[in-house]
């Protein structure tokens, strides 16, 4: 397993599942655990120090709110944590964006924005991370990023079509 996601809550769980398909089609092992800073906070350290002896290289923790989850991860870790902080009804998700990213100096965390295309970021991250050591990922990422250019092709020959 190369990645553990962590979610505050299961109500997390559908902003990552778009992304979740994404480490699939790369074929990057990872796990999914529902576990809090606040509520369980041994629960999260005993996950993360398990999933480090299994080999995690990387971390991914989604939680709105308070969202302290990404730094009580990077406080007991040495491995990249990256950050994606959720939406919610009493903030829009600035109290969750502002949690993730003002993390204190020594205890990084890369922050991605808001919800689900957060998610989807903090993947690709991970796995551009991942492919500094798996040429492999390193070329099926740049075979994602020509996808993407070719569809922007496309697109812009279909709205002229239109015109």
């Amino acid at each position: 397993m190369k990645v553990a996601i962590f979610l505050g809550s299961e109500s997390d769980f559908d902003v990552v599942k778009d992304a979740l398909g994404v480490l699939r089609e790369f074929e990057v092992p990872f796990e999914l655990e529902i576990t809090s800073a606040h509520r369980s906070p041994e629960r999260t350290v005993k996950l993360l120090k398990s999933f480090e002896k299994k080999g995690v290289e990387i971390f991914i923790a989604v939680a709105g709110k308070a969202a302290h989850l990404a730094g009580v991860v990077a406080a007991h870790t040495t491995r990249p944590v990256i950050g994606v902080p959720v939406e919610g009804a009493t903030l829009n998700g600035l109290d969750a964006l502002l949690s993730t990213v003002q993390m204190p100096r020594g205890v990084p965390v890369a922050c991605m924005g808001l919800g689900k295309s957060g998610a989807l970021n903090a993947v690709l991250l991970a796995i551009q991370i991942l492919g500094l050591k798996d040429n492999s990922l390193a070329v099926k990422m740049k075979e994602y990023r020509e996808n993407m250019a070719n569809k922007v092709d496309l697109s812009s020959r279909k709205i002229k079509e239109k015109m």
